[in-house]
């Protein structure tokens, strides 16, 4: 099917789209060029929406904005924001009535014209996502990556050919009730996130089971092998399976020898891919997130492109990124660490103590284990934001601690907690923002946290 032939499909019908943020503002636009009546929806008052959203109202779509936004809804076709539960009353009592509940991220799968690669796990999905893209982009092949990464691709479908490639993050709002699967499918891992959102552990992990549950035979699935969660899904895939490990040598797949070479492995086949210690970016998760990227790009891509990509690329933006060194103190901006597993991640990936920058919006997930990584890897803890009382309960209660193991200071701005950190730092320091929790009790997003730490470091 293609574009075209989709909104034709949607002629006649009556339509609402629920939630204005980054991937259906472009849908909006699309369905109001193409002639159709949509009526939009959105939790945020009038008073506080972008202007992006009200000059969609002037190009013909209805507003209807507050609180009460899902009430009263009368369409056939609903595309749903992917941070609206998809099996909320509302949207469950539409379905009831007859009304088709889909999404910007369906609709791509329904027209997208080439293979599709997804991604998704509780963490390293969006570095995972940027490899996968650059590895064929590297290989020559014409590449389009997008989905939770930030780039809606709907609006692109149309401009691609079966010969490319599509790389699409999926987070488990986007997968939550979707019927199909991407045509290769990576679970990087899965561990308690977004317990604000779903409802329990259970529904979050079924959610993410969509990525590789409607797939055929012919179809490819890339499994965590380390993960307990991830691992329990090999009997449940009808295509192929590859896995990738740090610590068990696979069936298929890639794993990290004890002597850190990284392995590609099939039966009882072994072929040596490159020494972990070449990958340019630091962290031993990061070695995880390349074996799985080389994994879904198994037998497309010769080794040379990931050997040489491994070496040269220097990470994804606020993911333990390198903004600074100031009289020999190096800063780095990790805000996408919103949740205790990746900033234990992040804090693993130096061979010494850190000052740490944490606190934020509180996700309803439990802080206690990240307490004793605070106590190995971290000397000074700078606290902001709704988090930073659970965080401190969590260093707190690791036997021994005193105060000075991690020494931790409470400041009220986010700001004044940049500058303490770095007035705090000497010569040889590293101060790293890895805030354990989201950015929504005072930014839109953790690019927005993360831009306002790289503006305060670099004003030091």
């Amino acid at each position: 099917m293609t574009l075209n032939d989709y909104f034709e499909s949607l002629r006649g019908k009556r339509i609402t789209v629920i939630g204005l943020g980054i991937s259906n503002r472009p849908l909006v636009r699309m369905l109001l060029e193409r002639g159709f009546s949509v009526e939009c929806r959105d939790r945020t008052p009038r008073e506080k929406q972008l202007d992006d959203v009200l000059e969609l109202e002037r190009q013909g779509a209805v507003l209807n904005l507050g609180e009460d936004y899902l009430e009263g809804i009368d369409a056939d076709v609903v595309f749903r924001t992917p941070g609206l539960n998809a099996f909320c009353p509302q949207l469950t009592a539409l379905r009831e009535n007859g009304t088709i509940v889909t999404s910007e991220m369906e609709a791509f799968f329904a027209v997208c014209p080439c293979p599709i690669v997804g991604v998704t796990g509780s963490d390293g999905k969006t570095t995972t996502t940027t490899l996968i893209a650059k590895l064929f982009e590297n290989s020559g092949r014409k590449t389009w990556c997008g989905g939770n990464i930030g780039t809606p691709l709907l609006p692109e479908a149309d401009r691609m050919t079966a010969e490319d490639v599509a790389v699409v993050e999926l987070s488990s709002f986007q997968l939550m009730g979707m019927q199909v699967s991407p045509h290769v499918s990576v679970v990087t891992n899965l561990s308690p996130n977004h317990l604000d959102i779903h409802k329990d552990m259970e529904e979050y992990v079924a959610a993410k089971e969509n990525i590789y549950l409607h797939q055929s035979a012919d179809d490819l699935v890339v499994l965590n092998r380390d993960n307990e969660i991830t691992n329990s899904f090999v009997p449940k895939a009808a295509g192929r399976v590859l896995q990738f490990s740090r610590k068990v040598r696979p069936e298929r797949g890639y794993w990290l020898r004890p002597d850190q070479m990284i392995c590609r492995v099939d039966g009882e086949l072994e072929e040596e891919i490159m020494d972990a210690s070449e990958i340019l970016i630091p962290g031993v998760h990061n070695i995880e997130n390349y074996m799985a990227a080389f994994c879904a790009v198994d037998g497309l891509v010769g080794k040379d492109v990931m050997v040489d990509l491994a070496r040269t690329f220097g990470g994804v933006a606020h993911r333990i990124q390198l903004i600074r060194e100031k009289d020999g103190v190096k800063f780095y901006d990790s805000s996408i660490d919103s949740s205790p597993n990746r900033t234990r991640a992040a804090l693993r990936s130096f061979s010494q103590k850190v000052i740490m920058v944490a606190g934020g919006k509180d996700k309803g997930i439990a802080y206690d284990d990240l307490g004793p990584e605070l106590r190995e890897h971290v000397k000074l803890l700078v606290l902001t934001g709704m988090t930073a009382g659970k965080i401190r309960a969590a260093a707190e209660q690791v036997p021994g601690w005193d105060n000075t193991n991690p020494e931790i200071l409470d400041v009220e701005e986010f700001d004044d907690a940049i500058r303490a950190a770095a007035a705090r730092a000497s010569r040889g320091d590293i101060v790293i923002l890895s805030p354990a929790s989201t950015s929504f009790d005072r930014f839109r997003n953790f690019e927005e946290r993360g831009l306002r730490f790289q503006s305060v470091v670099n004003s030091l």
